[in-house]
């Protein structure tokens, strides 16, 4: 009875912040739900078969594609805006009731306490590096907690990135796992052995501690070339619509773990490949003279990897920063970032924090010039494609810009 009045009273409010013009309303809802009834989400799991997706990057686009390669069983309930943590979780599930398939992000520190009410068939563990330290905290602290969350689901599928060594750590002692060879861009945060403290060694693609019985294993699934191989040696075409060597490692994961719910790996692949969009992210929008191509980035890991996606045939990048409370306040990381390889393209620095960004910017001896609002740093660039690349704040109040813009 508790939980019918929560979710009633959960739709409510959502209905009445779409009105109020305050947005979607799922978060108010999810929140009003849970005050209700606590036990709300453990309500909300019983009789689905859920996939939950987690890392330090990529958990959006990751969950999109394993929510497009399960479709092919069926129909799946999942955020429609990437609200992880408890609140946006249990306002996908009520707004999906009866659906019997699940694809959830979530939040790393909530991966425990998700997976308690959950009991999920499978979790994709993408990769973990260091991100806001004044939030999520130090790395190892986050590697033991999710490994020993994982340890009470003996029964759940993990589906683990053995190129991480983090994540290696996590389901190196899981009794059930899929390891997926899905790349590993930054290899900053995992320079000692999680477990022993002693050095880590690569040979190649092989990795290895020097003070543990522990290294990288045989992975179940990986990529050739142009093709995704999977158990057996069966071999299929991954073409993607989204750009980067790192979603082809989110769409091997993805497919994994569909397949380890028992979708047709052919089939899964397919959808994979159809996702185009992610909340904004890698959508081109033509402002004035400039197809303007929006791309997100959180963190150095991430920063790294997007900027390996740039067009160096591009009439410009704008680098939009932001220094809010999401964002991290502290900007040092900008340091870690190598921002060194952009000849031949007309680099603009923006967003609250432009300054911080320029003078980083002239250390790593790029040439550039300081516009703090983006659509006037665009506005700037020669006509033709503009590479946009922003941080969190920076992103979504660009995109409102752009909407008031028309």
């Amino acid at each position: 009875m508790r939980g019918r009045i929560a979710l009633r009273a959960a739709a409510a409010a959502s209905w009445a912040s779409q009105k109020a013009g305050r947005g979607k309303g799922s978060m108010i809802g999810g929140l009003i739900a849970l005050k209700i009834d606590p036990t709300i989400m453990d309500q909300l799991g019983r009789g689905r078969r859920t996939v939950l997706v987690t890392g330090t990057n990529g958990k959006s686009t990751t969950t999109r594609m394993t929510t497009a390669a399960l479709s092919t069983l069926g129909q799946v309930a999942t955020q429609a805006d990437g609200a992880n943590m408890d609140a946006g979780i249990v306002a996908a599930l009520s707004t999906h009731q009866g659906v019997p398939l699940a694809a959830i992000e979530v939040d790393e520190l909530h991966l425990p306490q998700v997976s308690d009410s959950l009991n999920p068939a499978a979790v994709v563990l993408l990769n973990l590096s260091r991100d806001q330290l004044d939030r999520v905290g130090e790395i190892n602290m986050i590697e033991r907690k999710l490994r020993a969350g994982l340890a009470r689901h003996p029964d759940t599928v993990v589906i683990a990135n053995c190129d991480d060594v983090l994540v290696t750590s996590i389901a190196y002692d899981h009794p059930n796992v899929v390891w997926v060879a899905a790349g590993s861009g930054w290899a900053m945060d995992a320079t000692s052995c999680p477990r022993s403290g002693e050095p880590i060694v690569w040979e190649g693609a092989h990795w290895r501690s020097t003070g543990a019985d522990f290294q990288r294993p045989q992975p179940d699934w990986w990529l050739d070339g142009n093709d995704l191989v999977g158990p057996g040696g069966e071999r299929h075409p991954l073409e993607l619509a989204l750009p980067g060597r790192a979603n082809r490692g989110n769409a091997a994961q993805a497919v994994a773990a569909a397949v380890a719910l028992g979708a047709e790996a052919a089939k899964a692949v397919v959808a994979a490949g159809t996702v185009r969009e992610i909340a904004g992210r890698y959508r081109t929008v033509q402002v004035g003279e400039h197809a303007a191509r929006l791309l997100l980035a959180k963190n150095p890991a991430g920063w790294q990897e997007a900027l390996s996606m740039i067009e160096p045939t591009a009439a410009g990048l704008v680098i939009a920063v932001n220094g809010q409370v999401p964002d991290g306040e502290d900007l040092s990381w900008l340091w870690d970032v190598r921002f060194e390889h952009f000849e031949g393209v007309q680099v603009v620095a923006s967003g609250e924090r432009a300054t911080d960004l320029a003078v980083r910017l002239t250390y790593a001896g790029v040439e550039h010039t300081t516009v703090p609002d983006p659509l006037r740093a665009i506005a700037s660039c020669p006509p033709g494609q503009v590479e946009v690349l922003a941080n969190y704040t920076a992103f979504r109040d660009l995109n409102r810009d752009l909407e008031n813009h028309g």
